[in-house]
């Protein structure tokens, strides 16, 4: 009998150990599993729409990528990626489309020229999201008139571009996707000016002033200042980082101006002092946790002293879960940044609705 009874405890006790979940595997080292992750995130719940400063105000509830006109009395955006651009008056409140006489319109920017015109930059047609934002990724330009109608420049570019906006000075970059004579990894940077006087518009005085040779930089213009001398630009970094970088047009001198490595910091709009650069930033990741990157990012203000400790923090779109601010750009006049909400989970540069905040005094 005891032995019987002895067999059968032995069989419940293994049976139990079988049954039983293995133990949580501890992590040691900078690899974090995503469960890490998630617990360390001290991300609120809820929505940042439902908690806006005095100083910020939604404009559109759909929308991208929004661009100021020369005269800050509109706001030009994209309707969606790959899709239709839009304006919005700020004094009368109402949106038209600009693109809205081409069929199936593919675009993914719109930014003002000088003169009030716009350049538009997308593919032709859509294919895929790959393919089309990056090989068939170009420059259009549609006049600011009732019924005009996008016209090609035939220059292809990755991602997006600079724009002066005291002149039709223009620079963009370009990977081997774009240009077979980039060699594979590398990219360049790439300034010129407009010519829209006559039918067909065309770039004129081309010049390469930068170049990287590989992937450990993949380059793309942001914006002018100081008159048309300097320009910033940022360089996307293996593992899914960036910084942001500015060049000297006059002496050709490159400099780092975040000085952050292992951080996400991809510059945007200028402030018009020019001693300022807009930010799209993840150093709240270093409290809030989460994973670095373009996805858990918020609008910061970076001086371009070179120093990079003059960082300060805009928006706070990423204090709660899913939540982000991104593509931000700045009024001629100072006062106002335009910004999308977008949700951390897209791909960069989709958004959810167009904001207004205004700079305080």
């Amino acid at each position: 009998m005891k032995t019987v009874l002895s067999i059968l405890i032995v069989f419940l006790f293994v049976s139990e150990v079988l049954q039983a979940k293995p133990p949580k595997r501890r992590i040691i080292g900078k690899h974090v599993t995503k469960e890490r992750e998630i617990q360390q995130d001290k991300r609120k719940p809820g929505s940042p729409i439902d908690h806006l400063p005095s100083n910020i105000e939604v404009l559109t509830y759909f929308g991208e990528r929004a661009d100021f006109s020369p005269d800050n009395q509109r706001i030009a955006f994209m309707a969606k990626s790959f899709g239709d651009a839009m304006v919005f008056n700020l004094k009368t409140r109402q949106i038209r489309c600009l693109t809205c006489n081409v069929p199936g319109a593919t675009f993914l920017r719109v930014m003002h020229l000088s003169t009030g015109d716009y350049i538009l930059i997308g593919p032709e047609k859509f294919e895929n999201i790959n393919t089309s934002r990056s090989r068939d990724n170009e420059l259009w330009f549609l006049k600011n008139a009732k019924g005009a109608k996008p016209v090609k420049f035939g220059v292809k570019m990755s991602e997006g571009m600079a724009i002066s906006k005291k002149s039709l000075k223009i620079s963009f970059s370009q990977i081997h996707a774009q240009s077979a004579d980039v060699p594979e990894g590398a990219s360049r940077l790439v300034v010129a000016d407009l010519d829209i006087a006559g039918g067909v518009p065309k770039l004129l005085n081309q010049k390469t002033v930068y170049e990287s040779p590989d992937r450990n930089c993949t380059i793309e213009a942001q914006d002018f200042y100081d008159n048309d001398s300097k320009m910033t630009f940022t360089c996307y970094e293996p593992n899914g980082l960036a910084s942001v970088m500015g060049i000297d047009l006059k002496t050709g001198t490159a400099s780092n101006f975040s000085k952050a490595p292992g951080t996400y910091n991809e510059c945007e709009g200028v402030l018009p002092d020019g001693k300022y650069s807009l930010v799209e930033g993840d150093r709240q990741c270093e409290w809030l946790g989460g994973k670095r990157g373009y996805s858990n990012i918020d609008i910061w203000k970076l001086k371009l002293d070179g120093t990079g400790k003059d960082f300060v923090r805009l928006t706070n779109f990423n204090d709660y879960r899913g939540g982000k601010a991104s593509n931000p750009v700045a009024s001629t006049d100072g006062k106002y940044m335009a910004f999308q909400f977008a949700n951390t989970a897209d791909p960069a540069g989709v958004g959810y609705g167009i904001l207004l905040y205004k700079f305080k005094k």
